[in-house]
């Protein structure tokens, strides 16, 4: 087992590898029984990240000039659905001619001679069986191709090119990732909603999962935006989680595939969206969770922040409602029962007013004037609380 680990919030945990460390293990360890003719136990491999790992190799499959063989993910201590699997990579001889450009199935690099003078081999790389391919544009691979990110793509061909120069092999060699149950565990993934299809993605950029780290789902909300934008106008419809998918589809009649969620990474969806160009962004939230955004809290976890009964009383002040019920409203131990409170009194649409308003006042600010925001909340119990202006005209232009 994988033994390294990081303290997060007073707790060991045990990280574990991507699954591109996978692939490129299994790959460098069926180049060795491929080339070798020696069976492979156990692979070593050095992640980008400097950690080095030493892989117990499994399902190896030799034929008539070719050898296939795999690793198992472990995410370690990380909750994912990719954890357990078994990542196969198949390296065969041939492929076709060096230098004819590049192949139907899989794409190549052809490097430059190595310093000895030797031919540095041509190493063909695709995805097989339970890898997902991308059907739509603004992925890093093009529309077309395997699942396979640029740094595991790069950790199997060094990998596979540190065994050829050990024994002397200057050919073309095709190598091809396959996961099994990849197809059924992508169903379960990020990827139906960017457009790949029919498999999991090869992933990883330091080859170490490092676990309840926020930079992968912070790195997928980049990747969906991306990838709405190439799809839309410029224009998209930006909902936490799923009850607003639920209220966006049955009561304002938005099409969910054409939404991106950002879960709590509010002020993150919008950096990304000045960087990428969009021209605006409707909010459509939780009044739970969105309550927070008219103090100008843009990541809403509970663990950030919280302030929801003091922001709605801040609300219900600007509105006129009387201190005896703000007091009630303070008291509250849930946003509904302050809602209920605010609405018995008579002034829940005021201070939903201000909410809204302010909401929007912190997301423009955080846009710098590059873009649009606008903003709708909800809530379960009371339906549409409020929205900001120019909301509807937004989402119809989200809608072209």
């Amino acid at each position: 087992m994988f033994e390294e680990y990081v303290v997060k919030r007073n707790k060991r945990l045990r990280c574990g590898y991507t699954t591109g460390s996978s692939a490129a293990a299994a790959a460098k360890a069926a180049a060795e029984m491929l080339f070798g003719g020696r069976r492979v136990s156990q692979v070593e491999l050095m992640t980008p990240k400097g950690i080095r790992l030493e892989l117990d190799v499994e399902e190896v499959v030799r034929g008539e000039g070719f050898v296939s063989c795999g690793v198992r993910k472990d995410g370690g201590d990380d909750p994912d659905v990719t954890d357990g699997l078994l990542i196969c990579t198949r390296v065969e001889y041939g492929g076709r001619e060096r230098g004819s450009g590049r192949e139907k199935e899989g794409e190549s690099e052809e490097v430059p001679e190595a310093a000895d003078g030797r031919r540095v081999p041509e190493i063909i790389i695709d995805g097989g069986e339970g890898v997902g391919r991308v059907t739509l544009p603004g992925l890093e691979q093009p529309v077309g191709a395997a699942a396979i990110n640029c740094v595991p793509k790069q950790m199997i061909r060094e990998a596979v090119l540190e065994v050829c120069l050990v024994y002397g092999f200057e050919g073309s060699l095709k190598v091809t990732v396959s996961v099994p149950k990849g197809e059924e565990i992508g169903q379960k993934t990020f990827n139906p909603r960017i457009g790949i299809l029919g498999g999991i993605s090869i992933l990883g950029t330091t080859g170490i999962v490092e676990p309840m780290s926020e930079s992968a789902l912070i790195n997928s909300i980049k990747v969906e935006m991306k990838v709405q934008l190439k799809r839309g106008n410029g224009y998209l419809v930006v909902i936490p989680g799923n009850y607003g998918t639920v209220f966006s589809r049955n009561e304002l009649g938005v099409d969910t595939e054409r939404t991106m969620k950002c879960s709590n990474f509010i002020g993150e969806t919008v950096d990304f969206a000045a960087e990428l160009g969009a021209k605006g962004l409707l909010f459509i939230g939780h009044i739970g969770k969105f309550i927070k955004l008219s103090g100008g809290i843009m990541n809403t976890h509970s663990r950030n922040a919280d302030s929801r009964m003091e922001l709605l009383a801040a609300a219900a002040i600007r509105a006129g409602t009387p201190l005896s019920v703000l007091s009630e409203v303070l008291k509250a131990v849930t946003t509904d029962e302050g809602l209920r409170i605010l609405k018995e009194a008579g002034f829940l649409e005021a201070a939903m007013r201000h909410v809204t308003e302010r909401a929007r006042f912190y997301l423009q600010a955080r846009a710098g004037g590059a873009f649009q925001t606008e903003v709708m909340i909800f809530s379960n119990v009371y339906g549409l609380l409020g929205e900001t202006e120019g909301a509807a005209e937004l989402l119809e232009r989200s809608r072209l």
